[in-house]
């Protein structure tokens, strides 16, 4: 599809379209990357639950909303300078304010001089010349909480990628603590979608931590927009066992509701042997997400299968406490939005 032939399919009535994203972490980051480069009104819907790293000690410490996942929106769709992006990532390696990234640190001093995080949050953009928005999906405190198959239950996101248990027992069911008001901001975008795009990320982690806050399944399931949900790539041990793309669309929609995703897409892309032995001695044999040819599950939503792997390799600082749970390898934001875009 040609440039002009993309803006085309974007511009009716020089109206242009609005998109809204749904998730949280590095997916959205990586979506997003590559979404601004198209002439589209977007918008970052971001989980509130993280809990974990630098966010989870800056939440703790001065009461503030997580400011991670938002901070990665924001670079994600940020116009400025390589060296402001770089900055808002940048990670302390030493001293008192070690593992904390800056862009984290000023998101909260920013949510603390405006009494309000989303004000916070737009500032942010001001400073970064973000093209979109990025909106919390909450402004409530989002505590998760997270069932095991033996019943026993498990406090904080952070237990998805440090808890032994969840590992080796595997997971039931997440719900928060106390129930969450959605972000009306949050509900009036979802309303005015042409297009909603749920992951990439983990489900657990970063995607359905979204839909147990109050109103945002139901505004999705009365939207008229088309509604993506881009697989994720790997299974993570506890949590997705050997899971296929059937099973990871089962499991958004126990929390989203049935019939309401209309696209599905695949990545059909291998990473290199060394990448994938990695993968299966931390997560087992089934770590890379299969694709059953003869499944009859699919009679409401289309499967997109493409090759999306991006060919760069991920770095982690040093200093950061949680790289080690953090994916090596992920989809190709270019690619990913093209293939998006063709679908609007």
């Amino acid at each position: 599809m040609s440039a002009e032939t993309e803006k085309g399919t974007m511009l009716i009535n020089n109206t242009m379209k609005n998109i809204v994203t749904i998730g949280g972490g590095t997916g959205s980051f990586v979506l997003l990357s590559g979404l601004k480069k198209y002439p589209v009104n977007l918008t970052a819907i971001v989980s509130m639950a993280d809990d974990g790293g630098s966010t989870g000690r800056l939440r703790d410490e001065l009461g503030v909303l997580p400011p991670g996942d938002v901070r990665q929106c924001l670079v994600a769709l940020s116009e400025s300078s390589e060296e402001m992006r770089a900055l808002m990532n940048y990670r302390f390696e030493n001293g008192g304010l070690e593992g904390h990234n800056f862009g984290n640190i000023l998101i909260s001093a920013l949510e603390k001089i405006s009494g309000n995080f989303v004000k916070g949050a737009e500032e942010a953009g001001k400073i970064l010349n973000i093209k979109g928005e990025v909106i919390p999906v909450s402004e409530q405190d989002m505590r998760l909480l997270i069932k095991l198959k033996n019943g026993k239950v498990l406090k904080g996101e952070a237990q998805l990628d440090h808890s032994r248990e969840v590992r080796r027992i595997g997971i039931d069911k997440i719900y928060l603590k106390k129930k969450a008001k959605a972000c009306q901001e949050a509900l009036d975008r979802i309303r005015k979608a042409d297009m909603i795009v749920i992951g990439p990320g983990d489900p657990y982690g970063s995607i359905l931590p979204n839909l147990l806050v109050r109103s945002i399944k139901e505004a999705i399931g009365k939207s008229k927009a088309r509604v993506v949900y881009v697989c994720n790539l790997t299974n993570r041990k506890g949590q997705t066992d050997n899971f296929g793309l059937d099973d990871h669309v089962s499991l958004i929609e126990k929390y989203l509701g049935e019939k309401i995703i209309d696209y599905v897409i695949y990545n059909i892309q291998e990473p290199p042997g060394n990448i994938l032995k990695k993968y299966t001695r931390q997560e087992g044999k089934g770590a890379w997400v299969h694709f059953n040819e003869q499944s009859g599950k699919r009679d409401h939503y289309k499967v997109i299968k493409a090759k999306l792997l991006s060919a760069k390799l991920v770095r982690y600082s040093k200093a950061d406490a949680i790289a080690k749970t953090r994916s090596l390898i992920r989809h190709d934001p270019d690619k990913l939005a093209k293939l998006i875009i063709s679908l609007l």
